[in-house]
This record gives structure tokens, C-alpha cells and sequence, in this order.
């Protein structure tokens, strides 16, 4: 059997990248792509090591950081089904996401932990990195990646919700590699490109759309918490690609003196998950 993963596309350019900087917080302490593959590794096997096995969900909803991305890839590699949540749901919404989907595992923030829905194995994760699956993945065995098929479920993303409730999306590996060889080649990337990342990290465009073709290219991704005009106009010289919602136009347009010389590097701009205004876009 051939492996059809996501991880297995994604691999190579973790081996050719491995000393390179992948994730870049704005105080510069880079986290290299053969750190993070190192934690994932660690991780999916703290995750089997717990009972999870290929094929069960692990729900997650916790801040972003580069541990955050580390647990996505765990999932991969792992043959689990990854499942982001909006840190934003409240313990009822999760209940309802938790009772759905029926996870084997639930990773949240250490403050909601006692307020998780009973049924899955709980472990914690905040945005600094800490927490109890951390300190399991440091004493687990790493995981060699677990052989998946391409029409194997790879992800769960709950829909919005607006005409009844949340319905659950199943993605599968061969949706996640499509997509991501598709924008790949659509926009060019090309060595050398730096993605500047301010997106929520438990949503198609911030994860798939941004995160999956930077990996795929190998490239540096300046890693932002969250969008701050100030911190991504000091950050924009260096990269030459930025992926955001059309508020993080606005807002950057409505900054004094903002204009081309902000802009320079920036090869590609996209703008996504609402309607940008042709006001903006000009």
C-alpha cells in the first residue's frame, strides 16, 4: 500500500527545508520545519500512547501557536481526523460539536478544561505551548507516519450553521492535496517566498489555504497571533505573500502614510472568506 496522506505530499519538503525557518513569531525565535515535524512526531505518538488509533477524530480548540500546528500535523502523519473548532464556541456549542462528531480525544485550553463534554480523553494546550499534552509528548516514543489512503478522511470542518445546525464536512486527504497543489501552481510560488500569516489557524483559509501551500513550498511563514496593523506593516517588507480578510485591507488602508513603499516585497496579496469591496481592492 502506498501512503496517499496529506503528510506524505507534505514530507519531502520537510526533509529538503529541515534547517530552515518555517514558523517566525513577531519576536523573530524562529521554529524550524525539522523542529515542528520533531513535536508532531512527538505528539501522535503521545496521542496513540493514549488509545488513540487511524481513523479517530481529534477535536481541537485551542489559541494559535506553533505548537497549534505542530497538533495539525500530528493528526496527519498520525492517520487521525483532525478537527478545528472556533476558540470563540462557547461550552454549550462544543457540547453539541463534541456529541456530533464523537471524538477520541479533546485538546483545549487548560482554563476550559473542566467545562469539557464528557466522552473523549481531555488533554490541554494554550497559546504558550503548555499543558498536558505537552508534557505527554515529551515522554512519549515518536510516531513514524501511518499509512493512509488518499480517500481516507483527513479533516472535519463544521459549517456556519445559518440554515440549521452545524453539519460537519469530511475532507479527505485527497481533497487537502488537491487543493493545495492547485493554489500552489495558480499563484506561483515559487523558492524563497515568505508568507505573512495573521489568520485564525481552526478555518479553511488560514490553515488549508495559507498554512498547506506554504509547507508544500517549504517556506518561511511569519507567524502573527492575530491581525495588528502595526505588526503586519512592520512585517510586510519582508515577505512577498499575505493572505487575510478584507477588514485587514481596510484597516492597513486606513493607517496613516500607509501606501506602496509598505508593499515593495509583496508579490501577491489574497483576500478571502468575505467579499472584498472593488473600493479595496483599488
Amino acid at each position: 500500500m502506498t501512503d496517499g496522506s496529506f503528510f506524505a505530499l507534505l514530507s519531502p519538503r520537510f526533509d529538503a527545508a529541515r534547517c530552515a525557518p518555517f514558523l517566525t513569531p513577531p519576536d523573530g525565535a524562529s521554529r524550524s520545519y525539522g523542529e515542528i515535524e520533531a513535536l508532531a512526531r512527538a505528539m501522535a505518538g503521545a496521542l496513540a500512547a493514549g488509545g488513540a488509533r487511524p481513523g479517530d477524530r481529534i477535536a481541537v480548540q485551542v489559541e494559535k501557536s506553533a505548537e497549534t500546528v505542530a497538533l495539525y500535523l500530528a493528526s496527519l502523519l498520525g492517520g487521525f481526523v483532525y478537527l478545528p473548532l472556533n476558540t470563540a464556541y462557547t461550552d454549550a456549542e462544543i457540547a453539541y460539536f463534541i456529541a456530533d462528531a464523537e471524538p477520541a480525544v479533546f485538546v483545549t485550553d487548560p482554563a476550559r478544561a473542566a467545562a469539557a463534554p464528557p466522552g473523549p480523553r481531555v488533554l490541554t494546550l494554550d497559546a504558550a505551548g503548555r499543558g498536558s499534552l505537552m508534557r505527554a509528548a515529551a515522554s512519549a516514543r515518536p510516531s513514524a507516519p501511518v499509512l493512509r489512503d488518499e480517500s481516507d478522511l483527513a479533516v472535519i470542518l463544521y459549517t456556519s450553521g445559518t440554515t440549521g445546525r452545524p453539519k460537519g464536512a469530511m475532507i479527505t486527504n485527497r481533497n487537502l492535496a488537491s487543493n493545495a497543489t492547485a493554489l500552489h501552481a495558480i499563484w506561483g510560488f515559487r523558492v524563497g517566498d515568505v508568507l505573512l500569516h495573521a489568520l485564525p489557524v481552526f478555518h479553511i483559509h488560514g490553515l488549508f489555504v495559507a498554512l498547506n501551500t506554504a509547507m508544500l513550498n517549504g517556506s518561511e511563514v511569519l507567524f502573527l497571533p492575530k491581525f495588528d496593523a502595526k505588526d503586519v506593516r512592520r512585517l510586510l517588507p519582508r515577505a512577498s505573500v499575505m493572505m487575510g480578510v478584507p477588514t485587514f485591507y481596510t484597516r492597513l488602508l486606513a493607517e496613516e502614510d500607509f501606501g506602496a513603499e509598505d508593499c515593495r516585497s509583496v508579490r501577491l496579496f489574497i483576500s478571502g472568506s468575505a467579499p472584498l469591496t472593488p473600493e479595496t481592492f483599488h
